[in-house]
């Protein structure tokens, strides 16, 4: 029981994780309509941007700060230089544009920092005992992190100017151009957002496990599945989603190992599709 306790707590810490890259691309569909495989990538980077930041200021809130930059940055380069000229064509063209845009991410990180595993530099803290469960420090102000942007992106959302036209954007189009609202800024919001959420979600899980220049794609499965889980376009269903996710990936460890739990994400996003392909809380939309 104890066992299943820590796997369920660590489950929770890494599905937050999962629910923050499933935010990024579901803002990305929600708005720009279509899905952003550049997202894992762009979580890398703003793991990258944080070690860097991190060895230049000796500081690791500094150094999150600037991986959180390095990710809007280039996510909103993304959009200016390969998405915006696209926009106008069918979503599978900006899909596999976006593809193009992750193998760069991933071919200049490589590059630049080689392949090695890398690691953040931070202190060991012993896990502490609550009725037997040993609870990591680590994996509660990583989770404490991920709660507080889930929160901020939110609050934008939902309670800013710019956060209302984001919405009024994702359910209607035509009708916020029609009502005035100017595309450009709403874009620009959007994924400057998505980037920082991505970057964010990149930094936890280089803190919680190592920083590669394959990390961040691997995790692109389990946010798309997230996404489709939660409801496309919807954020409050991604982040339940992926808490899912995690929680089921790490309950399926014992049984499959470290190595093929991300098959779970795999199996969770083939039986959404088949049984329930508008996820939990996705609309049912009728042909225009």
């Amino acid at each position: 029981m104890t066992s299943f306790v820590e796997l369920l707590l660590s489950g929770i810490t890494s599905g937050l994780i999962i629910g923050l890259a499933g935010l990024s691309v579901t803002l990305v569909f929600g708005i720009a309509r279509f899905s952003n495989a550049a997202t894992g990538d762009t979580m890398t980077l703003g793991a990258y941007g944080a070690l860097m930041g991190t060895s230049l200021t000796g500081s690791l809130l500094a150094g999150g700060l600037i991986g959180l930059a390095a990710g809007a940055l280039s996510a909103i380069l993304a959009y200016v230089l390969v998405f915006r000229p696209l926009q106008n064509r069918s979503p599978i063209s900006s899909l596999l544009a976006s593809i193009g845009v992750a193998f760069f991410i991933r071919a200049v990180l490589g590059v630049v920092f080689g392949h090695d595993q890398m690691v953040f530099q931070m202190d060991l803290v012993r896990p502490f005992r609550l009725h037997g469960v040993r609870i990591q420090p680590n994996d509660l102000k990583f989770a404490g992190v991920a709660i507080l942007t889930l929160a901020l992106v939110f609050v934008v959302l939902h309670l800013t100017p710019i956060g209302r036209r984001m919405r009024a954007v994702a359910d209607n189009p035509l009708l916020a151009r029609v009502s005035g609202i100017a595309p450009r800024p709403v874009m620009f919001t959007l994924w400057a957002i998505a980037g920082a959420v991505a970057a964010v979600a990149g930094i936890l899980l280089g803190m919680k496990t190592v920083v590669s220049p394959e990390s961040g794609w691997d995790m692109l499965l389990p946010a798309f599945a997230a996404a489709v889980l939660g409801g496309i376009g919807h954020p409050v269903g991604a982040v339940l989603a992926g808490v899912i996710i995690g929680v089921a990936q790490e309950l399926a460890t014992p049984f499959v190992g470290f190595t093929y739990k991300i098959a779970i994400s795999f199996l969770v996003l083939l039986l959404v599709l088949l049984v329930r392909p508008r996820g939990l809380f996705g609309k049912i939309e009728g042909v225009r």
